[in-house]
């Protein structure tokens, strides 16, 4: 995650055992790339959020059969800091469900109810993404684009189509940006950036070598890089300066070519919308001038 000033760890203190949202959505999502010890853990909540909020810490790690400090250090990897503001989390949960919840497709389904789950799950992506992006990586984020002279943006995949629309977006408000969705392609625009470039990737995984290989080059050769990922430990976050989470979930049917999009694409939107107030001025302009070119395009 980025790193946090003094003031903002100061803050982050003051707040460290309030509640935040999602926490068992937070497990799910992070569970598969965990540790044995930490799967154990997971389950065991997953199971019984009720029974955890009357636990100590010492009981969990008794139940689970790991010791005290994996315990901790399993809060820790989902963002919290510690057992207590697990607890307090996962009581806030379990009394105020969340209000849509994640449901598969099934084979009777019919279009009312296929629209409704589909459209819940989008809108349940929003909401959890929104739970686990921190302002100060956004704010930072904003910093490294705004003293770049130029920004690449890297996905494959699904997440090519992002890398697209971030590029299409970034020049309507006049930040020089290409996107760049061919893997060899990524690897040579990668090792030719410089301290003067910011590099974006977008992969949901975390995991993809093609992106993870662009991520590496990219700051080997003094690039800052930003890393828009889904919500859990993967290998790209070793290379990001900054890293804008997001959280969306797979089904059978949904998979990460769906309700990840629409938080990537948000997550993309809020970093525009940054960038754009942070120089109002001259990102109207842009926009004016932008506009009137297009408009010879429109009947």
């Amino acid at each position: 995650m980025a790193i946090r000033n003094d003031a903002q760890k100061g803050r982050a203190n003051q707040t460290d055992t309030r509640p935040v949202d999602n926490a068992l959505t937070r497990i799910r999502v992070a569970q598969p790339n965990m540790a044995r010890s930490a799967q154990r853990i997971a389950q065991f909540i997953l199971e019984r959020p009720e029974d955890i909020v009357g636990m100590s810490v010492t009981e969990l790690s008794e139940a689970t059969g790991v010791s005290e400090g994996s315990v901790i250090n399993f809060c820790r990897s989902i963002g919290l800091s510690g057992f207590q503001q697990m607890k307090l989390s996962l009581a806030q949960e379990i009394v105020q469900p969340v209000q849509f919840i994640h449901e598969d497709l099934d084979r009777d389904d019919d279009i009312d109810t296929v629209c409704r789950k589909v459209f819940h799950s989008g809108i349940q992506a929003l909401r959890d993404t929104l739970s686990v992006l921190e302002p100060e990586s956004l704010a930072q984020a904003v910093s490294v684009v705004r003293a770049a002279k130029r920004v690449e943006v890297y996905g494959i995949g699904s997440s090519a189509p992002i890398a697209d629309d971030a590029h299409y977006r970034l020049l309507r408000i006049g930040i020089d940006a290409r996107a760049v969705t061919d893997s060899h392609v990524q690897a040579i625009s990668a090792s030719r950036c410089g301290p003067d470039v910011a590099a974006i990737t977008i992969s949901h995984s975390g995991a993809t070598l093609e992106t993870v290989a662009a991520t590496r080059l990219a700051k080997e050769a003094g690039a800052k890089t930003i890393v828009i990922t889904n919500f859990a430990r993967s290998p790209i976050q070793a290379f990001a300066d900054v890293v804008l989470f997001t959280m969306a979930r797979e089904t059978r049917f949904r998979t990460e070519a769906m309700t990840s999009r629409i938080a990537q694409l948000c997550v993309v939107d809020a970093l525009i919308a940054g960038l754009a107030l942070v120089d109002y001025d001259h990102a109207t302009d842009v926009l004016k001038k932008t506009f009137d070119v297009l408009s010879i395009k429109r009947f």
